[in-house]
């Protein structure tokens, strides 16, 4: 069984693998996150828990929305903007934010506008498949499991087949 118990001083921060995720440069110029995976390791399987640290001027992930899963953010440290559907707020240190499942009106992205690096505890549920959609880039994603066996398929919204198409 896992402790229950982790310590926000003792985390060990794990950069994005640039083998899974590779970014062009000018991706790279404005995405960039570190992160301490936390649930696995408290012995939690249904809620996805870690904390991720983002470099001034940068955001961990693309704008997006989930249509499955709701996520909770609780700034640690920093300040930066929340993206979330039309909207933008600014965040600091103490801030609780959530971000309920649904369509691309529920889009939501943390960015660092600030000067210092920017940490939150992120917490999900772990609801499996996902599907989420992308709306600055037009893409939709399909997620189904997290190992060498997943799958994960993005494509474009306008790049959609008709449903016999090939049958």
């Amino acid at each position: 069984m896992s402790p229950p118990i982790a310590s926000l001083h003792k985390l060990n921060f794990v950069p994005r693998p640039a083998e899974h995720w590779p970014a062009n440069p000018a991706t790279a110029a404005r995405f960039d996150a570190s992160r301490a995976a936390l649930g696995e390791a408290l012995g939690l399987s249904k809620l996805g828990v870690n904390v991720t640290a983002v470099k001034p001027g940068k955001a961990a992930y693309p704008f997006h929305s989930h249509r499955a899963n709701d996520e909770l953010f609780l700034v640690l440290a920093g300040s930066g903007e929340l993206r979330l559907g039309a909207q933008r707020h600014t965040v600091k240190e103490g801030d609780l934010i959530g971000c309920p499942a649904g369509d691309a009106s529920s889009a939501h992205q943390l960015v660092n506008t600030g000067a210092s690096e920017l940490r939150y505890l992120a917490v999900s549920s772990q609801i499996d498949p996902e599907i989420c959609e992308y709306p600055d880039s037009g893409k939709i994603g399909a997620y189904c499991g997290s190992d060498d066996k997943g799958l994960m398929h993005l494509s474009r919204r306008a790049d959609a087949a008709d449903y016999w198409d090939g049958e």
